[in-house]
């Protein structure tokens, strides 16, 4: 039986579980006031200009709770209350102004030189310590409690939150915003070619083929359902989402006979073994059959930001289409950025040969000889038998992919459900 306890201590840990990364679609920092759409609504093209924004101050947005905040001068210190707002923020070339991020950005260069803003235990975020940055703007995600944005209000400083990012259009525009509130407007603008030229590309190569059955099981029998930021990240790479398709929206927990129902393909998991293919409800699941999961780092599926949507996106078009993959333009950061300063769009001819190993944080568990990629995006690994994460360098923390604090999270959700049960 739910009681009030029970749904205060689950909304507590899934706001933790949403901070750490853990939840993806619910770390948001989308566009404010933006809608839910799905990136198949706009088709794009390879070949995408980079259109900087106009970075005038002062500049206003009504955020997330209904509030306008001006920024009246380009903000020198910039705190981040979710790692995809850090993300953000290093991607639109404003990392020098960061002074505050939560201790699961960790895994950003630079990161360790800025103020860990976390809080203790099942505090996502101290009050005190984001005061004590000083900051002139803090970018807060969906999950922040509007009690805490008003905290820090009424400390004085400036704060805007965001609405959820459920869409490659949300983060694309939650990007556009960052830079003008921040003045990265050209940043904001190369991140999003960027972006959106990787999102294009993996949509036409796979437009010819029939999109795999997949689902992502995030533990504790909880599934990533419709309007959820992994709902459009397996649309972008040629997956249907079949939890999505059996009408779950958002993150719901299913019933082992719901699961086994679906008859997913492929699992998709944020670190190996999160799943016994073995055991019910999978084993009897054409996944459960070829012993197929994908397992992409966390950061990618965790975070809605254009970092990981590019990288996100290729580990996952290349564990379900690997021929399509082949034949995907993709393109690397260095070549916007180039083509951006002689005027020009990317040629959609133009290959991610120089992108760095950032990417290379998917391991497959098929029945395939092929290979990792070798044009330096560090797609996916293909492998028979068990998984095993692949190195991902200075793109994780300390730990390994996907056993960072938020598969910690879960852990601890599971483990307060399995004991609410109890009750």
């Amino acid at each position: 039986m739910r009681t009030p306890t029970t749904g205060l201590l689950l909304s507590t840990l899934l706001v933790v579980a949403a901070v750490a990364g853990a939840l993806p679609g619910a770390v948001a920092a989308a566009g404010v006031g933006t809608g839910v759409e799905s990136p198949a609504a706009n088709p794009t093209t390879p070949n995408v200009a980079v259109q900087a924004g106009t970075c005038e101050f002062p500049v206003s947005a009504t955020d997330a709770t209904g509030t306008e905040v001006a920024v009246e001068e380009r903000p020198e210190r910039v705190t981040t209350l979710s790692p995809s707002a850090a993300q953000t923020m290093w991607e639109v070339g404003g990392e020098s102004q960061v002074v505050g991020v939560t201790r699961f950005a960790s895994y950003l260069d630079g990161a360790e030189s800025k103020a860990n803003v976390s809080g203790s235990g099942q505090a996502a975020i101290s009050v005190e310590k984001v005061v004590g940055t000083e900051p002139d703007l803090v970018l807060a995600p969906n999950v922040v409690p509007n009690q805490t944005v008003t905290q820090l209000r009424d400390a004085g400083l400036t704060v805007v939150k965001f609405e959820a990012a459920t869409s490659v259009e949300d983060v694309r525009e939650k990007t556009t915003l960052v830079g003008e509130l921040t003045g990265n407007c050209e940043g904001a603008a190369q991140a999003n070619a960027w972006m959106m030229q990787n999102v294009a590309a993996a949509e036409n190569a796979t437009a010819g083929v029939e999109p795999v059955r997949a689902i992502n099981a995030l533990g504790g029998g909880f599934v990533a359902g419709d309007e959820t930021f992994v709902d459009a990240m397996l649309a972008v790479s040629g997956a249907t989402n079949v939890a999505a398709e059996a009408n779950v929206t958002g993150f719901a927990q299913l019933s082992d006979e719901t699961v086994a129902s679906l008859d997913p393909e492929y699992v998709v998991v944020t670190y190996p073994g999160a799943v016994d293919l073995s055991a019910q409800p999978w084993a009897d699941t054409p996944a459960g059959q070829n012993n197929a999961t994908v397992t992409v780092d966390s950061t990618y599926l965790g975070q809605p930001a254009p970092r990981s949507v590019v990288f996100g996106v290729r580990n996952l078009t290349e564990a379900f289409h690997p021929d399509a993959y082949g034949e995907a333009q993709f393109v690397s950061r260095s070549e916007v950025e180039a083509n951006a300063s002689t005027g020009n769009a990317t040629d959609e001819n133009a290959s991610a040969g120089d992108e760095s190993t950032d990417a290379n944080a998917t391991s497959t568990t098929v029945a395939s000889d092929s290979t990792a990629s070798e044009d330096g995006d560090g797609g996916a690994e293909v492998t028979t038998g068990t998984a095993t994460p692949t190195e991902t360098g200075d793109e994780t923390s300390s730990t390994s992919p996907g056993f960072g604090a938020g598969v910690a999270a879960l852990a601890l959700l599971a483990s307060a459900l399995l004991a609410v049960r109890r009750d």
